[in-house]
């Protein structure tokens, strides 16, 4: 049992950061209808930058129990990557869905390039200063508050995020320029605007989530790929678009976990499986829309 309960705790974990990037991804596509294969390089570059970032701050004597609102404001301050990046991807927002993964896959590669340049080759790591927080311990079961904090991150940015779109003003904009963009601009609504502030908000998700999993993953140069192709598993499965399906979709990481209790060797396998499952019998995903 303590060992099954060490391996859920890692899966939500897992699943917590998974959402993050995820939810940045299905606001991009579910206001702008643009699929960002680039999700990943974000969540890279917040891994690498916030390795950076709380290298510095140590050297600058900021105490090890900061680490948490360091690496949050590391990936924050990624922002500004945004609206350059979104003003790039205003030449294909009308035209075939292939151009758009086209172009969005080759910022996959130039970022990979810049890590290699900026980085090197070999991973980087943060040391265990985490676990300053301490862990909770109930005979062989054992998981790190730190774990148990971005945990709780996640959820605050799933309900932060779910008032903020369906009570404020502002996120009511958000949801008709989704529905219909051309009345928007109708209606006297900044459209290049409202973009450029969710590209910036989807990638600050992303790299927000990479800077919080370097205490417990190195970062790599792979690790773009990798991830990215999880992202896109939790869209399928949740349904292109919709936040409560990044959410929902998000519990793979916990399909992960129990694949590696059960048998190590479905851990990516039991994930595509479910994909498949979910394009079969409901292809707009589990809270996705039709569309006729």
């Amino acid at each position: 049992m303590s060992a099954f309960a060490n391996i859920v705790a890692g899966g939500v974990f897992h699943a917590a950061v998974l959402f993050l990037v995820a939810a940045g991804l299905q606001l991009v596509f579910g206001v702008q209808k643009i699929v960002n294969l680039a999700c990943g390089s974000f969540y890279a570059l917040g891994a690498y930058f916030g390795i950076t970032f709380i290298g510095y701050a140590h050297q600058y004597g900021v105490s090890e129990w900061l680490i948490l609102p360091g690496l949050i404001i590391s990936g924050l301050l990624l922002g500004f990557i945004g609206p350059p990046i979104e003003r790039m991807l205003r030449t294909v927002y009308d035209r075939d869905e292939s151009f758009q993964l086209l172009l969005t896959f080759a910022l996959v590669l130039m970022f990979q390039d810049v890590y290699k340049f900026v980085w090197g080759a070999n991973p980087r790591s943060l040391d265990s200063g985490y676990l300053i927080y301490g862990t909770i311990s109930a005979g062989d079961f054992s998981v790190p508050v730190y774990n148990l904090l971005v945990i709780a991150a996640a959820i605050a940015v799933a309900a932060g995020l779910g008032g903020f779109l369906q009570r404020t003003n502002y996120g009511r904009i958000l949801r008709a320029t989704a529905e219909n963009r051309a009345m928007a601009e109708a209606l006297g609504v900044d459209v290049r605007r409202i973009y450029s502030v969710v590209f910036t908000l989807g990638a600050v998700l992303g790299t927000t989530a990479g800077a919080l999993v370097v205490p417990t993953a190195a970062a790599s140069l792979d690790m773009a790929i990798e991830f990215v192709i999880e992202a896109f598993a939790v869209v399928v499965i949740g349904g292109l678009g919709s936040m409560r399906g990044a959410l929902a979709g998000a519990l793979v990481g916990l399909i992960r976990a129990f694949s590696i209790l059960l048998y190590p060797e479905l851990e990516v396998l039991a994930i595509y499986l479910i994909v498949v499952a979910v394009l079969i019998f409901r292809p707009a995903g589990l809270f996705g829309r039709t569309l006729a």
